[in-house]
């Protein structure tokens, strides 16, 4: 059966993003990162600047000036030379400040099981911008990652990049993550499969890095998104499959093999309904999406759910309090064994509000008996729960914010604007 794509990907308006509150050393403070922004900002819109002009057009002191633009130097985003022109004169010639044109485009992709969905961004010049297209569930990977191309080549195209080799999605010059959902997997603690491994090597280039999206959901949410700026986040997805993630130390945490996260194969009920994993009581058999609709008898998807929830439907209520009640007795569990600042709730269900993050925040107080309790730091408090901000676009996202924190010159995201989702 032929296989039809929409004829150009819509793209939404640039946007640009937030800095998280300074954490832990090496971090811009707020201040620096409005007078960073206040630079790039007069290089866009008046071209190359001596350091005299920019102090006159932004207001900051020389001193100042000095320290933001060696910092913006540092980080790639900008250069200072002196003109050939000037350099023939008497007395010292005046350095000018420019954007740097080698500056990187940084992509991120998400294949996500129903659409595909793409984040790039200079690497501190522009704005980021953000495309999908939706597809069918059995879309094949080679039309998905065709699809995955054309948004690619829309937000990182233009007329100063070169054109991509044949068969290529992104041209030089383009650094690439890649989110894999549960499309890739075979099974339910299989990562992606070799052949779509080595099919989105081939076309977005053998450096392209490949993560798990919902580990690219969580480490968006704690730069841009519910928790900006936390240091240990712990993030679950309840979707269709349920699974998690850990950001220690501002940093996504893989574990020896990459397969942290997978908390829907946690079992919360060991007399509970058998999981494809071989065990019972999974938590992705009780707090999943598809476990939810059973639940519930007669919707079929979570915008019937939905629905029923605002009509007053008390089906919907006892289903959704359910699955929060078993996240809920998961989550403090893994809050006892990794202690985290923010728990940020995320997927599908997650959107449906506090029918069910009401119960599953009862039900981790509940199971958390030791709060107050002295520890070496002081008094233990539980975690703050926050439902997730950025939405289906988190893991594209998320996938611009690794290489954000990979790239020469730091962790910073760039500056300029906020992110609004």
């Amino acid at each position: 059966m032929a296989t039809t794509t929409p004829t150009a990907p819509p793209l939404v308006p640039p946007i640009a993003l937030r800095h998280p509150p300074p954490r832990g050393p090496g971090r811009a403070s707020p201040a620096r990162a409005r007078h960073e922004s206040t630079v790039l900002g007069l290089l866009r819109g008046h071209g190359p600047l001596t350091r005299g002009e920019l102090a006159g057009l932004s207001g900051l002191s020389r001193s100042t000036l000095s320290e933001v633009v060696g910092a913006l130097v540092d980080a790639r985003a900008v250069r200072v030379e002196v003109p050939e022109a000037a350099g023939r004169g008497r007395g010292r010639p005046a350095e000018r400040v420019s954007l740097d044109p080698a500056a990187t485009d940084l992509l991120g992709v998400d294949f996500a099981p129903t659409a595909v969905r793409a984040a790039a961004t200079a690497t501190a010049h522009g704005a980021l911008r953000t495309a999908s297209v939706p597809h069918r569930p059995d879309l094949p990977w080679e039309a998905r990652v065709a699809l995955a191309g054309r948004l690619a080549r829309s937000l990182t195209g233009g007329a100063s990049r070169a054109a991509p080799p044949d068969g290529a999605a992104v041209g030089p010059g383009v650094r690439v993550a890649l989110g894999v959902g549960d499309g890739t997997r075979a099974g339910p603690d299989e990562g992606p499969d070799d052949a779509v491994r080595a099919l989105l090597r081939e076309r977005f280039g053998a450096r392209a890095h490949v993560e798990s999206a919902t580990r690219l959901a969580a480490l968006a949410e704690r730069t841009w998104g519910a928790a900006a700026g936390e240091r240990d986040v712990l993030y679950l997805h309840l979707s269709h499959r349920v699974g998690g993630a850990l950001v220690v130390g501002g940093e996504p945490h893989r574990g020896a093999h990459g397969g942290s996260g997978r908390f829907g194969h946690l079992s919360v009920d060991p007399y509970g309904p058998p999981c494809a994993c071989g065990r019972s009581g999974c938590l992705e058999t009780l707090a999943s999406v598809d476990a939810v609709l059973a639940a519930h008898g007669s919707a079929a998807d979570v915008p019937q759910l939905a629905a029923a929830l605002a009509a007053g439907d008390p089906a919907a209520r006892v289903a959704l309090a359910r699955a929060g009640r078993h996240a809920g007795r998961a989550l403090a569990d893994l809050c006892h064994a990794f202690g985290p600042d923010t728990v940020v709730v995320g997927g599908e269900l997650a959107g449906l509000g506090p029918a069910l993050t009401g119960p599953l925040r009862d039900e981790l107080d509940a199971n958390m008996p030791d709060r107050g309790a002295r520890t070496p730091a002081g008094p233990r408090t539980p975690p703050v729960l926050r439902s997730a901000k950025l939405g289906d676009v988190g893991a594209a996202l998320g996938a611009v914010a690794l290489l954000l924190r990979r790239r020469p010159g730091g962790a910073r995201p760039p500056t300029g604007g906020a992110y609004d989702g």
